[in-house]
């Protein structure tokens, strides 16, 4: 087997991330190096440190897939015995290409945020500060009755019909569909030249803006004619809400001190920080990975017991806690449960039966404080 080129691997990567997702401004997608040449290894980290490019190298990593980018600001100057310089010259020398996910990382299904929620045990969680909502369209097939099952799981599979917890939504009337082959043709159906009368099924589902071409590869991979027949058109419901943060609830209330032992052995820290009244109980909790220190006032709107996330500011613990809230501070680097959840996503992702590729989710710590 040959590795999978490094363009192959971000494609898929973005299909479940796409770079669209990040919120304005942000700074997603290569960084530096070249995608285009095939790579056995890849390393996914947190962050880009000096340390983590010596790890690439030794592990003969081509791709480093991160969620901080490496170049956030304009760099004046490359100076290479300071700064990121040292960092920026090893991955060049080494032929390491340095790709960042950020806040497309935390905003999409599964992605960060749903991490940390996992990591909890959170259930029935939703999206706590939406970005954006991704526009439904509704896709209508033609299909011959003997194919009406293998389109309809083909097309599930492919991500349409989902409504709420229910998938491979679909619903069929019957009907009669004509046409006349023509001459260089080789129809599934009738004879060139002559008018066909095919019994089929009106075949129609909801698919989400974002999946639409997928579908339709799905189907014309599925469908049996040479050239099949659908519609798609513009839906007025209210699409998917997609956003950072999560919000959803414990399995059981707990006391606080229970829910502060829980959150230490989710994300693998020692000390967390607390502002803001303890409750009695915990129910219903809201996070949001990395700095969520503008975004508190959901967590209280949404009723939450308590609001997890890194790097909370002075006054903004006080404004919080004035105003009921209970905060947990367990810092900014829990993100790093983003580089075995990569790991495990994209080795589902990447046919290891036909790429050599392999994914390593780096083992270096890139916590900048210490506790004492």
């Amino acid at each position: 087997m040959k590795p999978a080129n490094g363009q192959a691997i971000i494609q898929t990567f973005e299909e479940w991330s796409p770079k669209s997702l990040a919120v304005e401004g942000d700074k997603v997608g290569l960084m530096l190096g070249t995608l285009n040449k095939p790579v056995d290894n890849v390393m996914i980290a947190l962050d880009v440190s000096e340390e983590v490019v010596d790890e690439a190298i030794e592990k003969e990593a081509g791709l480093i897939i991160a969620h901080h980018p490496l170049i956030f600001k304009p760099l004046k100057q490359i100076e290479t015995t300071t700064g990121q310089g040292p960092i920026i010259e090893k991955c060049i020398k080494h032929d390491i290409a340095v790709y960042a996910a950020h806040t497309n990382l935390d905003i999409t299904n599964g992605g960060v945020n749903d991490m940390m929620a996992e990591a909890l045990g959170l259930e029935d969680t939703k999206v706590l500060v939406p970005t954006q909502e991704i526009p439904l369209k509704k896709l209508v097939a033609f299909v011959p009755e003997n194919h009406v099952e293998i389109v309809r799981s083909a097309l599930g599979d492919a991500g349409a019909g989902h409504i709420g917890d229910y998938s491979h939504c679909t619903f069929a009337t019957d009907g009669t569909g004509t046409f006349i082959p023509g001459d260089n043709t080789n129809p599934y159906l009738g004879t060139q030249g002559e008018m066909e009368f095919a019994a089929e099924k009106r075949m129609e589902t909801v698919v989400p803006e974002t999946m639409i071409r997928n579908v339709i590869k799905a189907l014309e991979k599925a469908h049996p004619y040479e050239e099949p027949a659908y519609d798609v058109y513009p839906l007025d419901l209210e699409g998917e809400k997609l956003g950072l943060g999560r919000v959803g609830y414990l399995k059981e209330p707990v006391s606080f001190e229970t829910f502060i032992t829980q959150v230490k052995s989710a994300f693998e820290v020692h000390h967390i920080r607390t502002a803001g009244p303890e409750p009695d109980m915990v129910k219903k909790v809201a996070l949001l990975g990395g700095d969520g220190n503008k975004y508190w006032s959901y967590a209280k709107r949404n009723g939450a017991d308590v609001y997890i996330t890194g790097d909370l500011y002075y006054h903004v613990a006080q404004d919080a806690a004035v105003d009921g809230l209970s905060m947990i501070d367990p810092g900014h680097n829990v993100e790093k449960i983003m580089k075995e959840g990569v790991k495990r996503k994209m080795e589902s992702l990447i046919d290891s039966n036909k790429y050599a590729t392999q994914f390593i989710a780096s083992s270096v710590s890139t916590e900048p404080f210490s506790f004492r």
